[in-house]
């Protein structure tokens, strides 16, 4: 295998890794929203915001002729926005008109029934009263010691079970990669095809590069809102662990597979965006890994912000 040869087998496979992770990015929080029938733990700022740096990247490597695998990840990635985004609008809307209607409710029979209300509240106080003097109270220092216990008992088996799924997306990947080489997909380095006359290609060259910082911007930026909600809110509750570790995974493979497909200067300049895009926001995803452990058992506050 010629040193040509080498590089792009071995874009290949790292491109193949980053292309496993990302299909199955978006199970692990579809399933938790599914399960919670709420997508609360979303940022919609980070989604739009991360969806926009996707749009612009599949332009921006269309436009400079990147690796054929950045090219496939970046439109996969598109596919990807539009289903989380679709679940997290239905959910919240769903969600909106749950409450519309039970305030409705409330109200109905708050005004048909307050003094009743206030009779039972009065009593049932008593109640709770009496109850509190038989036996040693439950305090919530040891109800939170033994909370922790369970949270972090329960955590290390996530931990384990995501560990287990992350091995198994680069076996996936290195398994498709392999299945890819033999049939000699991997084999050669393409082979050159007539291009545009070449002021018409460096236009497009040039707007491409634009397009690649652009997404790397609204990339480097997307997550902010969603480390600020967690920031703000005390809890990761509603968010999966696996999605981020995951993302990771596929951002440093992705950003590999530019590396291994070409180590010319005039192909790593173009390529500069689409690195700072993919290895820059594995920072970003190291900030919600320790918000994870930070927060873990945290319950979610109420916030009216996205």
């Amino acid at each position: 295998m010629t040193s040509s040869a080498l590089a792009v087998a071995l874009s290949g496979i790292f491109g193949s890794i980053s292309l496993t992770a990302w299909i199955f990015l978006l199970l692990p929080q579809l399933y938790v929203n599914f399960k919670a029938k709420s997508a609360e733990g979303l940022s919609l700022v980070f989604l739009f915001v991360w969806s926009l740096g996707d749009v612009a990247n599949l332009s921006g490597a269309l436009l400079t002729n990147l690796a054929p695998s950045a090219i496939a990840l970046a439109g996969y990635f598109c596919i990807l926005d539009l289903t989380l985004i679709s679940q997290c609008l239905y959910y919240n809307a769903l969600n909106a008109r749950h409450l519309q209607s039970a305030e409705a409710d409330d109200d109905s029979n708050g005004s048909d029934h307050s003094p009743l209300l206030a009779r039972r509240q009065s009593s049932s106080t008593d109640v709770r009263q009496a109850s509190d003097t038989v036996g040693e109270p439950s305090s919530p220092s040891n109800r939170k010691v033994a909370g922790a216990a369970d949270d972090d008992g329960a955590g290390k088996g996530t931990w384990t079970r995501n560990t287990l799924c992350m091995v198994g997306v680069y076996v996936i990947g290195l398994a498709g990669w392999f299945v890819s080489y033999k049939a000699g997909a991997w084999g050669h380095a393409a082979p050159a095809v007539p291009g545009p006359p070449e002021e018409t290609h460096e236009m497009r060259a040039m707007v491409g590069l634009v397009l690649g910082y652009v997404s790397a911007v609204f990339y480097l930026c997307a997550r902010i809102p969603q480390i600020l909600k967690n920031y703000r809110e005390k809890s990761c509750e509603g968010l999966s662990l696996l999605f981020f570790m995951l993302s990771l995974t596929g951002n440093l493979t992705y950003g590999l597979s530019l590396l291994a497909y070409s180590q010319k200067a005039d192909y790593l300049v173009k390529s500069l965006p689409w690195l700072l895009g993919s290895l820059g926001t594995m920072v970003e995803d190291a900030t919600i890994f320790v918000q994870f452990r930070l927060y873990a058992g945290g319950s979610r506050v109420a916030s009216s912000d996205p």
